[in-house]
């Protein structure tokens, strides 16, 4: 697979009810009106196979689900993701690398099971991780609805935060740069502000401001 290095992927992952989809739109809207070429995308992505998963996912589990999650990021990759960040776009997708690392070993896969079906793909050049109290989570998902199987246990969002909170380790030693911010303190757009100030202007890697991490309670590099 081609991996053109011009344009930049960016990633934010959390707890479900944990403002991700807000905090992307507001970071695309952020970056565009600075006159950067942005694209939104989410994983499972739009197509057939994402679509299926969406609709399936109370009925796949374990190492069946992580599979067909795999299949659809190297497909996501090479159709939608890289051929943007070759052209010079910014790609920003709503769960990535971070979710399957979290989601799926908390339905009983082993992590280095997921490593190993991930070797290989694109790494984002700054991986947002999104965390909140699990209180604050289980209340917002008690307001809009249990969405899925995973969300519809009670103690599914405390192991859930822990979990990602673990994963922030896990992707700094692979080499990516990561922000975590609280949403349970910062609206989406302010935290929007803080994740482009990390994003220089113009084409390349990006690198969170070590001053910015650490304010927003992640662990030192």
């Amino acid at each position: 697979m081609t991996t053109g290095r011009r344009g930049r992927l960016i990633t934010v992952d959390g707890p479900g009810g944990v403002g991700k989809s807000t905090t992307v739109a507001a970071l695309v809207h952020k970056l565009a009106d600075r006159g950067e070429q942005v694209h939104a995308t989410a994983e499972p992505s739009r197509s057939t196979l994402g679509q299926f998963i969406r609709e399936n996912a109370d009925d796949y589990s374990g190492a069946a689900l992580a599979c067909l999650v795999v299949a659809d990021r190297h497909h996501h990759l090479a159709h939608e993701v890289i051929p943007r960040l070759e052209s010079g776009i910014t790609v920003v997708s709503d769960r990535y690398l971070a979710s399957t690392l979290v989601v799926q070993a908390l339905d009983g896969v082993p992590q280095q099971y997921l490593l190993d079906l991930n070797a290989g793909i694109r790494m984002p050049d700054l991986a947002v991780i999104l965390n909140a109290d699990p209180h604050s989570i289980a209340a917002r998902i008690a307001a809009r609805g249990a969405t899925h199987r995973f969300n519809r246990t009670p103690d599914f969002p405390a192991r859930e935060s822990a979990l990602y909170a673990e994963v922030v380790a896990i992707l700094r030693g692979m080499g990516v740069p990561v922000i975590v911010a609280d949403t349970s303190t910062a609206p989406a757009g302010v935290i929007a502000e803080q994740i482009a100030a990390c994003v220089p202007a113009g084409l390349g890697s990006v690198a969170p401001d070590p001053e910015s991490a650490r304010t927003q309670g992640a662990p030192p590099s």
